[in-house]
């Protein structure tokens, strides 16, 4: 083999026995032995919301471990790709060296994304993500934003297979959205979804403008973690105001024709959640007391951020606000202002390909001194 492709597989090695020992693959196995067992049990599902936790976590803790030993398994096949191409001639030889770069090539991305899930250290970051996102300046355009960026996180969800529940949305008159919340279930989603907090701007030609000129609008995007039963996010009934009414936009059977939809204004912080994507009033009130919870959790967390500050000596981040570009005119391309991250096909961004802006952002945030 050639010395750059020895010291390139010499290097791969060393991050991945570096992934393999941050995830600690033993520790892996036995969780796995021991989700099974309990995923076994005959009185499992006597307790349903139990019963999908572990069947959840038992697919993911699976599927990390395939996912690190399929990455070993594929560093120890490339030298025998090698081998086997040294062994040919000619054309074939070329071609079978050609193959076994690729593959390096891929492997090299594939490890680095597999070491991106271990810089999600933070006491949140494994948990499921909440997803707020509202129009901003731009008027019709910046609902019409919003709607696009909310679909782009959805498709990013499907590709990867993760579950998505959409608690509410609230549409704009002519089209878009003013504002939709949604949550994205699966492990590290809160982690790996934080780096997208902030302003996301788009410049393009407007499609609701007769005249065809240029407009830039904006939409905010906020990622809070899912509330577990071990925060103690309290909430006094008497600090809480519920009102019902009837749900409005598009929908199916029984959607506006009853007050089901439920606004919660807790009094103390003036903060205010709806809900109305559920059949029923109940439903809605268990997922709007989910988001205000965690709410009030990322107010604790900065309330606690600001004090640590405070004794640090410094005047915390403000790294969340206007944060990526998205220009389909005069030019095509997507750049994250904070790690340089860009694209040149925003059409496949906005389908969902973002994995590249949400490696980078993680990797960036480990440089700067973030909450």
């Amino acid at each position: 083999m050639h010395p750059d492709v020895i010291a390139d597989l010499a290097e791969l090695e060393t991050t991945l026995g570096t992934v393999e020992a941050v995830l600690d693959v033993e520790e892996l196995r036995r969780r796995v032995d021991e989700l099974e067992q309990q995923a076994a049990s005959p009185d499992l599902w006597n307790d349903q919301e139990h019963a999908q936790q572990v069947t959840s976590q038992l697919s993911h803790v699976q599927a990390d471990l395939r996912r690190v030993n399929g990455l070993r398994q594929r560093l120890e096949d490339l030298p025998l790709l090698y081998e086997l191409a040294e062994g040919e001639e000619g054309d074939a030889a070329a071609e079978a060296t050609a193959d076994a770069d690729a593959e390096r090539a891929a492997l090299r991305e594939d490890i680095a994304a597999m070491e991106v899930r271990t810089l999600l250290s933070g006491p949140y970051d494994e948990r499921d993500a909440l997803v707020t996102i509202r129009s901003g300046a731009g008027g019709v355009d910046a609902a019409d934003w919003a709607e696009m960026l909310m679909r782009m996180y959805l498709r990013w969800a499907e590709r990867h297979g993760y579950g998505t529940e959409v608690y509410d949305t609230s549409y704009a008159e002519e089209a878009g959205i003013k504002s939709a919340t949604f949550a994205v279930k699966a492990p590290y989603a809160y982690g790996t979804l934080s780096v997208e907090q902030g302003t996301h701007r788009l410049v393009r030609i407007s499609p609701f403008d007769n005249q065809a000129r240029r407009q830039t609008s904006f939409a905010d995007v906020e990622v809070l973690p899912v509330v577990e039963t071990t925060d103690h996010i309290e909430i006094p009934e008497g600090d809480l105001r519920v009102d019902v009414y009837r749900s409005s936009g598009p929908g199916g059977q029984s959607v506006n024709t009853t007050d089901s939809a439920v606004r919660l204004t807790h009094i103390p912080t003036g903060i205010v959640v709806t809900c109305q994507n559920e059949k029923s009033q109940l439903q809605n009130k268990v997922a709007a007391m989910k988001v205000l919870q965690a709410k009030l959790l990322e107010v604790k967390r900065k309330e606690e951020r600001a004090e640590m500050d405070a004794l640090k000596g410094d005047g915390g981040s403000s790294w969340g606000n206007q944060m990526r570009s998205y220009v389909l005119h005069p030019y095509q391309m997507v750049k994250d202002l904070r790690t340089e991250h860009e694209v040149g096909d925003p059409t496949k961004v906005l389908d969902g390909d973002i994995d590249g802006f949400l490696e980078a952002g993680i990797r960036w945030r480990m440089r700067e001194p973030q909450a």
